[in-house]
């Protein structure tokens, strides 16, 4: 079976995931892929960090579930949260039409947080986000947290966090 991870990532989280995964399974590995670039494999693993509530690259399975027909297909998404039950469904919920949840499993992975790597778009959300935060009566565990990752990066990568989306792939 010939397998492929396509990814794509901004600050170097989902490509630390994405090694790992190619690593273990002994695959090959391809960033920004194209749908030509994994057009001769059996396997597509796809991932992407998430942005504004959408997995960068994502793209490349959702779109194209008709042309990646007959292909197993597994999609990876990497955020900076804590990936709690009820917090995922909705995510997936959103980022995700019902056709695609059902057919490709998928699989949320912790990243982590670096404001000063950010890019100027992506600086002004977490500022906004941050305000936001900050207007807030009562925070929680999580806010604190992240307000707390604003001055100190945070990195929750973990080989541990592959666990779950690697048992689907036979030893």
């Amino acid at each position: 079976m010939k397998v492929i991870v396509a990814y794509k990532s901004k600050y170097g989280y989902t490509k630390k995931y994405a090694e790992w995964i190619a690593e273990t399974l002994g695959c090959d590995i391809k960033e920004n892929a194209s749908l030509a670039d994994v057009a001769g494999y059996d396997t597509v693993i796809c991932g992407g960090g998430i942005y504004a509530g959408r997995i960068n690259g994502a793209k490349l399975i959702t779109k194209n579930l008709g042309r990646l027909a007959g292909k197993k297909l597994v999609l990876f998404a990497v955020g900076s949260s804590a990936g709690r039950s009820g917090e995922l469904e909705a995510f997936w919920e959103k980022a995700l039409e019902e056709n695609v949840r059902e057919q490709v499993p998928h699989f949320y992975l912790r990243g982590g947080f670096d404001y000063g790597r950010l890019g100027r778009i992506d600086r002004m959300m977490m500022d906004m986000l941050k305000k936001m935060l900050l207007k807030k009566d009562l925070l929680t565990d999580d806010d604190k947290g992240l307000l707390a990752a604003y001055e100190t990066p945070v990195d929750f990568t973990d080989r541990e966090n592959l666990n779950e989306l690697l048992q689907i792939f036979p030893k």
